[in-house]
């Protein structure tokens, strides 16, 4: 009878366990629930029985197992389609790869061609020239046999060159061949451009011009939008080209089928004072080709091309377009296939010689146009696809085109053009610092108003700007350390006084009135579709408010922080900002100021963007610190080498004012820009002789100072003391073994360890390698995060739980968790083992936890 039960039930179960299938109504039911909730509860579950008569004769059992097959089902099919767009695309990647690949055989063979060519005609040459009877006798030969030719017809005419429809349309046509040649033919000398390896993650194929007249560059690339959107984003250049100041069509004219010709003139900001702005008068034609592909060219118009003219306008230097554009092709597997052609004569000669490189560099025309149109394109294309909200609750679209304001005000005030308002203030004798002032700039008077119903008080704008040489410093390590170290450098009662101009009676609050602002807290907002480049927000303290006029009592900064790597060629570094106000809205005024840092010479190395360990305290102390080795070679060995041995960086800061103060504002700014400069120069100064190599492989060395090497032999005994075992190979404990190759070891150890201080508040003082990346920061943000930022709810818990113990008995471990890291993820950790680390003289020095086997999700 007992065999007889366990066969019923093993065959209940076996019943149970088959397919079961399910009514259409039963069907809609389950997927009802499903976009509900995709993973119910038990209690959900028998939940949706009671509710759905048509689900009441279905085993429980049963609904979880469909929702377990619902689940995997979707899953499957989300990476069934990820895996089609990626095939797509790889596919679409390979046609490109060995399109160029013909293009680059066609060119080898038309360069054997050409070689073989001028070596049989070298010989000739030669021959004819030592054998000159020959050449007598058959010249000779000819006049005794002298026929008469008929003469050749006539060549045809060439079209007119004018400015009428005929020459405008044979100006087009040839601009069309030439574009063509150089898109996918061997009309220019490509080479890949440095650090820009083709491949299914890059951006695409980046090429820059070799030997040919002026600066050219090259790209091809894949975009999932349709061919006519492509190009309709691509002519309208004010979008994605940041130094576009303005392009204005002056024409348009048709042309053949579907075709048109259109007159343009663009202006271009110049990205230092040391330079002129750039102007171009330009053709642009738009045509479809017998392939259907859509080719968009341009050239500029001169006495040489003829065509229409454009006078000159003053300050601009007219620049020249020679056959660029885009030609557009529907990829198979949907989406676009894109050549794009930048090739321009941007006239040098006008330009100190110190910038001259800037527009000798075709890098630099591939950074800021090329490869910033497939950029756009790329983020414009990712945005269609999926809905994005980031920061502020703001659409990605909202935040470019803060991103693009903000660098626009910077490019403005930086140009300071007559046709913006700007005019120059006379000089105080000495020219470090230009001052410009724009009256007709209104951030504020007493009869506008914001949107929040606040009376705007500023009539008038006024802008500091100066250019300084760079030397032997990074470029992107110099940004971040003024990024993270704003009171090195910023007047704390300037920020709050200027700041106030976005509030109401600002002129009735004195300056000697408004405290600082302490400390900075930096909120993340999105990163946009430029490399390397975050928007956020910097909350500046809290201000002293004596006289209760400010509305807020904190100083919000808009910031755009754009740190590029010096391995990419051609790429310059910014940090702009601007002051807003808590209630800031996407149509606010923007008063932009900051850095902007371009590298003249080609990268030598790279150098750690970490070197800002303890540079603020050098800094306080006003006496750099003396040139130091690494850790991973002897002698110098281990100092690295020139980042950029040379870089322009402009400063530009605006100040809002009333006309009245004018004066006055205007000798504040000179000599509140004279000290940042000054604290530049400090700072550049103390980076460089403070610089650390860096691995190829992008991870950081160990901070090769005695401070550190000390705390890690510190850290060494403590461990060993404590727990009677060795924290590192007893090879590198020995006594005979070195302090800096006790800090190699600990600093590349497995485990992440973190030293933090022993005050009311602990802050971090050290971090191996393994920390920083567990932590997602770097060695000078550090020093920002607190030991209740790093750990869960959980952990702090535990940590306050474990706290008397580590100080009672020196050691203590806790149980698994997780940490937060600074973006916000979670790093699950095995457990975390911690004891006081003491000095030589057995005073407790710091707090040393290690966590084991931690991931990052």
């Amino acid at each position: 009878m007992v065999a007889a039960t366990a066969r019923e039930a093993a065959l209940a179960a076996m019943d149970a366990s088959k397919y079961v299938r399910y009514t259409p109504e039963q069907v809609e039911a389950l997927e009802r629930l499903y976009y509900e909730c995709p993973k119910p509860s038990s209690l959900r579950r028998q939940q949706l029985v009671r509710e759905c008569p048509v689900l009441a004769n279905v085993d429980p059992k049963q609904i979880k197992v469909w929702f377990q097959n619902r689940r995997c089902r979707e899953k499957q099919r989300k990476e069934s389609s990820r895996l089609q767009a990626l095939n797509r695309k790889l596919t679409a990647m390979n046609k490109l790869l060995m399109e160029e690949n013909d293009r680059l055989q066609k060119q080898v063979s038309q360069l054997v061609y050409e070689n073989g060519y001028y070596r049989h005609h070298g010989s000739a040459g030669q021959l004819a020239t030592t054998d000159t009877s020959c050449e007598s006798v058959v010249t000779s030969g000819q006049h005794h046999h002298n026929v008469v030719q008929p003469p050749p017809p006539p060549p045809p005419l060439p079209p007119p060159r004018d400015g009428s429809p005929a020459g405008l349309m044979a100006i087009a046509e040839e601009t069309l061949t030439e574009f063509l040649s150089k898109a996918t033919g061997t009309a220019v000398e490509w080479v890949q451009m440095p650090g820009m390896k083709p491949g299914p993650d890059s951006i695409g194929i980046i090429a820059i011009s070799h030997g040919c007249a002026g600066v050219a560059a090259r790209a091809c690339g894949l975009v999932g939008m349709e061919p006519a959107k492509v190009a309709e984003i691509l002519k309208d250049r004010a979008l994605w080209l940041r130094d576009c100041r303005s392009m204005d069509v002056v024409n348009v004219l048709p042309a053949g089928s579907n075709g048109t010709i259109e007159l343009l003139y663009m202006q271009l900001y110049a990205p230092t004072t040391l330079a002129p702005a750039r102007d171009f008068w330009l053709m642009r034609y738009t045509s479809i080709l017998d392939d259907g592909s859509l080719v968009v060219c341009e050239r500029s118009l001169s006495s040489k091309q003829g065509g229409p003219s454009m006078p000159l306008v003053q300050p601009f230097i007219r620049g020249e377009m020679l056959p660029s554009g885009f030609l557009i092709r529907p990829s198979d597997g949907g989406g676009s296939v894109i050549h794009i052609v930048d090739h321009m004569d941007l006239e040098p000669w006008s330009v100190p010689e110190v910038v001259r490189p800037l527009y000798e560099s075709s890098a630099m025309v591939a950074q800021k146009m090329s490869m910033a149109a497939l950029r756009y394109l790329r983020q414009v294309a990712h945005e269609d696809t999926r809905s994005v909200i980031t920061g502020w609750g703001r659409q990605p679209a909202a935040l470019r085109a803060l991103s693009q304001k903000l660098t626009r005000g910077f490019n403005e005030a930086l140009n300071g053009l007559a046709d913006d308002g700007w005019s120059v203030i006379e000089s105080d004798g000495v020219d470090d610092v230009c001052v410009s002032v724009n009256s007709s700039k209104v951030i504020g008077s007493s009869n506008a108003a914001f949107n929040n119903g606040l009376p705007m008080v500023s009539t008038g704008v006024l802008c500091a700007k100066a250019s300084m040489l760079l030397q032997d410093v990074s470029p992107p390590a110099l940004l971040q350390f003024l990024r993270e170290h704003r009171s090195q450098w910023a007047d704390s009662n300037l920020d709050a006084f200027f700041a106030s101009a976005m509030k109401p009676n600002f002129c009735n609050l004195p300056m000697n009135r408004l405290g600082g602002f302490s400390g900075q807290v930096i909120l993340p907002l999105a990163h946009t579709f430029e490399p390397e480049e975050f928007l956020e927000v910097i909350k500046l303290g809290n201000a002293s408010n004596y006289q209760d006029t400010l509305v807020h009592r904190d100083l919000f900064l808009l910031q755009m922080y754009n740190g590029v790597e010096e391995s990419t060629a051609g790429t310059c570094s910014e940090l702009i900002f601007a002051p807003i106000d808590a209630s800031f809205s996407d149509d606010s005024p923007l008063l932009p100021s900051g850095f902007r840092i371009i590298p003249i010479d080609s990268p030598l190395d790279t150098s750690s963007p970490n070197c800002t360990l303890d540079l603020a305290s050098t800094l306080e102390a006003a006496t750099p610190r003396s040139r130091i080795s690494g850790v991973n070679g002897g002698g110098g060995g281990g100092a690295c080498a020139a980042a950029s041995p040379k870089a322009v960086m402009t400063i530009a800061f605006q100040f809002a004012f009333e006309s009245h103060l004018q004066d006055s504002v205007a000798a504040m700014a000179r000599q509140y820009m004279r000290s940042i400069i000054s604290s530049v120069q400090r700072i550049a100064v103390a980076l460089s002789s403070s610089r650390l190599a860096v691995p190829r492989a992008g991870a950081q060395l160990a901070p090769a100072t005695s401070e550190a090497a000390t705390l890690s032999r510190w850290i060494c005994q403590s461990y060993r003391f404590h727990f009677g075992a060795e924290l590192i190979k007893p090879a590198d404990a020995n006594s005979s073994s070195t302090s800096e190759s006790i800090l190699k070891s600990v600093w590349h150890h497995a485990s992440a360890i973190l030293c933090c201080s022993l005050k009311a508040m602990p802050a971090f003082t050290f971090a191996n390698q393994s920390g920083l990346d567990m932590l997602e920061t770097t060695l000078a943000a550090l020093q920002d995060m607190t030991l209740e930022q790093v750990f869960d709810e959980q952990g702090r818990k535990n940590l306050c739980t474990e706290l008397p113990s580590i100080m009672e008995q020196g050691m203590a471990c806790m149980a698994g968790g997780a940490c937060v890291s600074s973006a916000g993820r979670a790093a699950p950790y095995e457990k975390v083992v911690a004891w006081k680390v003491a000095g030589d003289d057995g005073a407790a020095h710091c707090i040393c936890f290690m966590f084991l086997n931690w991931s990052l999700l």
